[in-house]
């Protein structure tokens, strides 16, 4: 008999069709998995579904495949950096290169498998393939992120997510120099009519997505800026296509801040990521009730561009 698949919609998924969903979980294609459906082996909330139905924050869907499962997360001794830790959840800085939970090319060295082996109790929170993760930032994304130890926890920092009363703020570099001090961007996203693997605001099915940003250093010598970014909601690769779309692509981003090689600063031409960091993230505790508020400083590699974008600004300077 074939495993179940098992997981809870996050907040990146809540609003997909559970074929679009289960399809990204699995690792299959919508085709296959449109037959699981025909053949009542997926389920949300207990409840056979049709392909169509679209799937809700904190629902349960769970598949019984026809053939074997992918495999489930194993633990793997990586190291974390950890912020705080107690027996209901975790927070910790995630490093820019790693991908949050494993997905087809991903079996393996993601922080799902380095979750297991350092707490060890996670394998019923979030679903088997993303014990205890309740939000995720991109593989090339850096910062603060929380991890559920407990459902209660769980249950209840979804539930902040959903209600946006989570504090979340980036730091940004982008390769533009805004007149304006301050902007926000209030443009629906879905995926790229062309590119599945893309988001765009220009997608026939997008959903609500609000993000505000604030000026906080300007590089003309470099044709630079860096943001603090408050995206008010939580879809897919959000800040990287609203900033993008409103002419603020984040420097070292290959996907939405693409330019020709000519047309890249010095500063960016060293960068192997997008220059996106998750400095801060702030959150009542769902046991406790305590307001709780973590900082990441920005790693090696962003620090060193912000490093050199002011040495290029102090230079130009100096030649005035």
């Amino acid at each position: 008999m074939s495993e179940e698949l098992s997981f809870d919609v996050s907040e990146d998924e809540a609003g997909e069709r559970v074929d679009v969903a289960l399809a990204a979980l699995a690792g299959v294609s919508r085709a296959q998995i449109r037959r699981w459906i025909d053949q009542g082996r997926v389920r949300v909330n207990g409840e056979r579904c049709r392909a169509a139905r679209a799937v809700g924050l904190g629902d349960r869907v769970d598949a019984e495949p026809p053939e074997p499962a992918p495999p489930i997360a194993r633990p793997e001794a990586i190291a974390l950096s950890v912020l705080f830790e107690d027996e209901y959840l975790l927070v910790l800085d995630k490093p820019a290169g790693m991908v949050v939970h494993p997905a087809p090319g991903h079996a393996s060295g993601t922080l799902v498998n380095a979750l297991l082996h350092h707490c060890g109790t996670l394998a019923e929170v979030g679903g088997v393939l993303r014990p205890g993760i309740v939000h995720r930032l991109d593989r090339g994304t850096s910062g603060v992120m929380v991890v559920a130890k407990s459902s209660e926890a769980h249950a209840g920092l979804a539930a902040q997510f959903h209600d946006h009363s989570i504090e979340r703020v980036y730091r940004a570099f982008v390769r533009a120099i805004p007149t304006a001090s301050s902007g926000r961007v209030d443009k629906p996203i879905g995926r790229h009519p062309r590119d599945r693997k893309r988001m765009s605001i220009a997608s026939r099915a997008g959903r609500e997505a609000h993000t505000a940003w604030r000026l906080c250093a300007r590089y003309p010598a470099s044709g630079a800026s860096e943001l603090e970014v408050r995206p008010e909601t939580g879809r897919t690769h959000q800040i990287r296509v609203h900033l993008a779309s409103d002419g603020l692509p984040i420097l070292g981003d290959p996907v939405y801040g693409r330019t020709r090689a000519a047309g890249r600063n010095a500063a960016e031409a060293s960068l192997e990521r997008p220059a996106l960091h998750a400095g801060v993230l702030g959150f009542t505790h769902p046991r406790t009730g305590k307001r709780l508020r973590f900082e990441a400083l920005l790693p090696v590699d962003l620090a060193r561009l912000e490093a050199t974008l002011a040495a290029a600004e102090s230079a130009r300077g100096a030649r005035r």
